[in-house]
């Protein structure tokens, strides 16, 4: 027991060791999805001035990240882009994961309530992708998209433009644009509003879409059309963001947009639409293994330590919660009032998901408490308590599969509680779970893919990343899924030879000693 005490203590000195107060540093932090061209996209080298991503060997590039660069050098400062999942923008900008977002984010009257706004720094045109050889192909107008399914990204102004489509059918709207490409090109859907930069991009990287403009389009508000850089409220360097911009002339943005769609990484050479599903796959994964591999191990590493102190969490609960109350009143009271923090605990991270864990703990940390935690750290610590909620519930079961004789003859020898449970009990609960404690690891490998949210490089993280660089969406999470087979498939072989090893083993349960005193009797 003292030797799990140790271990754990330890990894709290290491998780809190990583923590540092949010402060000010020669980088200036920008969030962006980096995965909606040419506004911002991922690329594998600094070329063409791209900027380095944090916590990763990539780098952003695009209209934004060129925007970045202004503003930073304004600052004096060195730009550093954050990869941000979309919905998590305005989180990590609140908490202080980021200094601000510059992701052809349009500054609304709800996003002003989070947040402040620079002056824009583009103007946008909506417009609906189809695809090429659909019905919808050759529309003119906006009346011609009657009972088509149309889409566009959750949380933004491009989303409520469908209600001008008289007779259209408002679709979900989807976390991000590779998820609207993939439905389209499935044939989900029929089509999705965007801004003219990005379908043009799509329209260029798939010869399968195609652009729809409109000579009397949507009615768009100014502060919906505009484009603007997010930062918070208290951020007294608006106003440098803003002396940046004004040097900017429309011309001159006009002039940076098109560049930046000249130099975008899509490829369109036509011979890749030629080639067989199959050797799309093996060439994404012959020039991307590396970034795959990356992806996979910390995808093992999260999963793999969060499981191990899920179980120590679960093993010291299961050990304190069977044990027997104090004589002393004042113990006894604490002892109940521990015991409700730790049923507070278990019901809290068994009742809501990782992902929404992930949110609170990640920013809410940073919000609340002025802390930034690594995100490789906050994701092992997500994982495990996560992990521990469960696990105290399986120890909690197989402690009490033990039978109660065991109990009491460990009693009558003047063992204690903790004497009993390490030398008698623990051994046998630990057998008896490793079929549940092989499920949870399993679990943790596929739910780590939540850990995107948080920004976390993991292997859904990695291999999305090169979708959207690739726009082979299909034959990238083939790879993806392949790679999480592989995984759970070892892991779930490794666990079954370990239990027949077990099996071997000459050691009796509860269950066969009842056994054998009825057949002695």
């Amino acid at each position: 027991m003292k030797k799990l005490l140790l271990t754990l203590f330890t990894a709290l000195l290491i998780a809190l060791g990583t923590a540092q107060v949010i402060q000010a540093d020669d980088y200036l932090r920008i969030g962006m999805e980096a995965a909606y061209a040419p506004f911002n996209w991922t690329q594998d080298d600094d070329s063409n001035g791209a900027v380095k991503i944090e916590g990763t060997n990539q780098y952003a590039n695009g209209y934004d990240v060129q925007i970045a660069k202004k503003i930073a050098q304004e600052m004096g400062k060195e730009p550093l882009v954050v990869k941000t999942s979309w919905n998590g923008l305005i989180p990590a900008l609140t908490s202080g994961k980021i200094d601000m977002i510059i992701a052809g984010m349009s500054p609304t009257a709800e996003r002003k309530k989070e947040i402040a706004f620079s002056n824009s720094y583009y103007t946008s045109e909506p417009v609906l992708l189809v695809r090429k050889d659909g019905k919808y192909a050759s529309a003119k107008t906006l009346e011609d998209f009657k009972d088509a399914k149309i889409t566009s990204q959750q949380g933004v102004y491009l989303y409520n433009l469908i209600d001008q489509l008289p007779g259209a059918k408002k679709e979900t709207a989807m976390g991000d644009f590779a998820q609207m490409r993939q439905a389209l090109e499935s044939g989900v859907i029929d089509g999705y509003i965007s801004e003219r930069p990005e379908a043009l991009t799509a329209e260029t990287a798939n010869s399968n879409f195609k652009m729809i403009q409109f000579e009397k389009g949507f009615e768009v508000g100014e502060e919906d059309a505009s484009i603007a850089i997010g930062m918070r409220k208290d951020d007294s360097r608006i106003e440098q963001a803003n002396a940046a911009i004004a040097k900017i002339s429309t011309n001159d943005q006009v002039k940076l947009m098109d560049e930046m769609i000249q130099k975008q990484p899509v490829d369109t050479d036509s011979e890749t639409t030629n080639e067989s599903f199959f050797s799309q796959v093996a060439k994404i994964l012959a020039e991307n293994w590396p970034q795959f591999l990356r992806g996979a191990g910390l995808t093992l590493l999260i999963s793999i330590t969060g499981t191990i102190a899920g179980l120590i969490i679960g093993l010291l609960i299961g050990v304190y919660r069977t044990a027997p109350a104090s004589k002393n009143k004042l113990l006894a009271s604490l002892q109940k009032i521990f015991g409700w923090f730790l049923n507070v605990y278990i019901e809290i991270f068994r009742g809501t998901p990782m992902i929404v864990q992930s949110m609170v703990i990640y920013y809410g940390t940073a919000q609340a408490f002025g802390i930034s935690i690594d995100r490789t750290i906050a994701a092992i610590f997500i994982v495990s308590i996560n992990t521990g909620a469960y696990m105290s519930e399986i120890v909690r079961g197989g402690i009490f599969a033990v039978d109660k004789g065991q109990f009491e003859a460990a009693t009558a020898l003047g063992m204690t509680h903790g004497q009993t449970m390490r030398k008698i009990v623990l051994p046998q609960v630990v057998r008896n779970i490793l079929p549940a404690t092989g499920n949870e690891f399993v679990i943790n490998i596929k739910d780590t893919s939540v850990l995107n949210v948080i920004s976390v490089v993991e292997l859904y993280f990695s291999g999305n990343t090169i979708a959207t660089q690739t726009y082979q969406y299909f034959q990238t999470f083939t790879i993806i899924a392949v790679i999480y087979f592989v995984l759970t498939f070892s892991v779930t072989r490794i666990l079954r030879y370990v239990e027949k090893r077990f099996d071997t083993d000459n050691y009796t349960t509860g269950a066969n000693q009842m056994q054998t005193g009825e057949v002695k009797s």
